[in-house]
């Protein structure tokens, strides 16, 4: 199944003993779907806070219905800030995490005077102007296999530091930024502590070179504190296309 969600009401994907998380609300709707116990794994776990645009999930159960039945009937039982987009029968063979050969976020950043309101939970936010120019030239240094320990949460249970980014790309619309991550893997609050880093640069604190300078240190007390997890998405996972999964959802399509 693919999975859209709006992350600001609940405390993270996976799964608490409050049974205040998506994977909590989503096998709830299962369960009360397919009137069975229904556990879930997922591509990729997100903060609380963080939304997902194609969080994927995979599970199995012996109940035969249409895929059609399977969306409607699993939406019926969710709360309004979370829906099944699509669904489709895989092979035993498929992984939901372990399939993935990349996986993409995006951040979406507000710069304003004024703090966001309407888009309040759903953008990051800064008050000063950013140079798109320098933000780029520091995101380069980070294109490639590296050691990722500088923006790495403490709490991270990944079992290595290194992890390989495919690109950054960072757009400007009005007020608006976007700015792309795709990678083979990331880190807890890998692209988070990025964010911190690229806002320090773009607001004119430190240099496009700084950058490199945090990546060498391997250490989380060079980089920038952790930015806000309101502007942050999961677009979902990349799978090669003999998997037949859809590569994105309409769902993001509103986002500047």
């Amino acid at each position: 199944m693919g999975v859209c969600y709006n992350g600001s009401a609940y405390q993270g994907w996976q799964s608490q003993l409050s049974g205040q998380t998506v994977q909590d609300k989503l096998e709830k709707a299962l369960d009360q779907f397919t009137t069975q116990r229904v556990s879930t794994l997922c591509a990729g776990r997100t903060d609380a806070g963080v939304h997902g645009l194609m969080q994927v999930i995979h599970f199995d159960t012996e109940l035969v219905r249409d895929t059609a039945s399977w969306v409607r009937g699993t939406n019926r039982y969710l709360p309004s800030d979370i829906a099944v987009q699509w669904a489709r029968e895989v092979p035993p063979t498929f992984h939901c995490r372990g399939s993935a050969v990349a996986r993409r976020y995006a951040y979406i950043l507000l710069e304003s005077a004024v703090r966001p309101s309407l888009e309040a939970s759903r953008v990051g936010w800064v008050y000063r102007p950013l140079d798109a120019r320098a933000m780029q030239t520091a995101s380069e240094h980070l294109i490639g296999e590296h050691d990722f320990t500088s923006f790495r949460a403490s709490s991270c249970q990944a079992l290595s530091p290194v992890k390989k980014l495919n690109r950054i790309d960072i757009h400007q619309h009005g007020p608006y930024w976007r700015v792309e991550f795709e990678g083979n893997a990331f880190l807890h609050h890998m692209i988070r502590n990025i964010m911190g880093c690229l806002v320090t640069i773009g607001q004119g604190f430190e240099s496009p070179e700084w950058m490199q300078q945090v990546l060498e240190a391997r250490s989380r007390k060079a980089a920038s504190p952790t930015f806000s997890p309101d502007g942050l998405y999961f677009k979902g996972p990349v799978y090669e296309p003999h998997w037949g999964l859809p590569e994105t959802t309409p769902a993001f399509d509103w986002l500047p």
